[in-house]
């Protein structure tokens, strides 16, 4: 008989490490700068990303200091993961936190950690490096991705 996998079975705050980071399906969603709308409360995706993502491998290239290098980039929590209104509808962390369960392209589902970005789920050659636009251009740069909005 099969076992559940452990998503299915373990509430996040009872996660070990490795479970924990194991749930990130490497999206880098979470790593585009977003802009939040004063009036409306409304966030807006950009088409540019924390200067320390990889784009090549989506990856974080310093993820063990990344809060040393970019002091606001969120350490995500299981509470957090509530919290955050920005978390992408799709982050495997918010989709275990509602029940709801892994799609066939995460890795821990299919096996496969590349899938994601051949199957086109990931922002993976889509965005550019924030360092490399004047922040004043940065409206320029907005854009709506299905399964983005929180």
């Amino acid at each position: 008989r099969m076992t559940d996998p452990f998503w299915k079975t373990t509430h996040l705050e009872d996660m070990s490490p490795k479970q924990w980071e194991s749930l990130c399906d490497g999206c880098a969603k979470c790593c585009l700068l977003k802009l939040e709308d004063e009036d409306t409360a409304e966030i807006a995706y950009l088409r540019l990303h924390c200067n320390l993502l990889d784009a090549k491998t989506c990856k974080c290239s310093d993820y063990a200091n990344r809060k040393k290098h970019v002091p606001d980039c969120v350490k995500l929590t299981p509470k957090k993961v509530n919290e955050i209104r920005w978390m992408p509808a799709t982050c495997a962390y918010r989709l275990v936190q509602e029940g709801k369960d892994r799609p066939d392209h995460h890795h821990l589902v299919c096996g496969d950690p590349e899938r994601i970005h051949r199957d086109g789920h990931s922002i993976m050659g889509r965005t550019k490096s924030e360092d490399t636009v004047l922040e004043e251009d940065q409206m320029d740069w907005v854009v709506d991705w299905k399964g983005n909005a929180p």
